[in-house]
């Protein structure tokens, strides 16, 4: 693929117990470690016109990432998450109507007259409001590039009909193991599950995570693909390690690379995001994958 990836969706601050406040959100995430990886992602989403909308800005120029895809909103703050813990697991109170509810079509189509999408990425998350889905349904239409689909069941953010409408036209589903249980109940063996997910969506792989187990690809022919994951022997936290596997699967599939060798590197690309707080980070060693 010779254009860049597209990512759409929330970019707002995960707030610690302790007080502290790290730059995150899914799509966001993916954003920055695929710069970190050399794919030249443009970002799209919406902040306030606030102090932290300017700092997110502010952090991504000095990354090096391209700001193009980013609005203002006058009216709705910058996103925030608060994160909690328990026996290490995070979970996660989203705060409604912010800025990335508001993601507008006109400034958007303007700047994707320059910037076409190879492939474009974006979570479930993001159509929980209707302005935002509404532009991304929009995107999706008129922009039939190769899409990504990550899944994050969020409540009460998410119906099973509202989901499999966004995973129809998906070309690539990815999910953790907890997720894929709740879209395929039966009780049935996880690669079949996935499987079926597949066949039922017309997607050409179901991608899933599995914490501590590592990771599994099942395509849409029966073939799968495992990787186990690498030992963390200094975990720090599990946020964001979803969204740094997304980013490393995502440049592999930019830059032509096998299957197996994505795989591999993406669960030790998660592994080390346990070993820090928090989802990014601008050590660029961190990005030798």
């Amino acid at each position: 693929m010779t254009k860049r990836p597209l990512i759409f969706g929330e970019v707002l601050f995960d707030v610690f117990p302790d007080g502290r406040a790290v730059l995150g959100g899914a799509p966001f995430n993916v954003a920055w470690h695929l710069h970190g990886l050399g794919c030249a992602p443009l970002m799209v989403s919406r902040v306030g016109r606030d102090e932290r909308g300017a700092q997110i800005v502010e952090r991504m120029t000095n990354w090096g990432m391209d700001a193009a895809g980013m609005q203002t909103d006058d009216e709705h703050a910058t996103g925030a998450v608060e994160v909690t813990f328990r026996n290490s697991q995070p979970s996660y109170e989203i705060v409604t109507e912010r800025a990335y509810d508001f993601i507008a079509w006109p400034p958007l189509a303007a700047c994707l007259a320059a910037h076409p999408p190879a492939l474009l990425y974006h979570g479930s998350l993001i159509a929980r409001s209707p302005v935002s889905r509404q532009t991304l349904l929009t995107l999706r239409e008129k922009f039939a590039a190769p899409l990504f689909l990550d899944v994050n069941l969020r409540q009460p953010w998410w119906t099973p009909e509202g989901i499999e409408n966004l995973m129809h036209a998906a070309t690539w589903i990815k999910m953790n193991d907890e997720e894929l249980t709740l879209l395929q109940p039966e009780p049935v063996d996880p690669l079949a599950a996935a499987h079926a997910l597949c066949k039922r969506c017309r997607a050409q792989a179901a991608i899933v995570t599995r914490g501590a187990k590592g990771a599994t690809i099942v395509f849409a022919d029966g073939r799968a693909l495992q990787a186990a994951a690498p030992p963390v022997t200094n975990l720090v936290d599990t946020v964001g390690a979803g969204d740094a596997f997304s980013a490393v699967i995502l440049a592999g599939i930019v830059n032509g690379l096998p299957w197996e060798k994505s795989l591999r590197r993406a669960v030790q690309f998660a592994a080390k995001i346990c070993t820090m707080r928090g989802a990014t980070t601008t050590d660029r060693n961190l990005y030798a994958v």
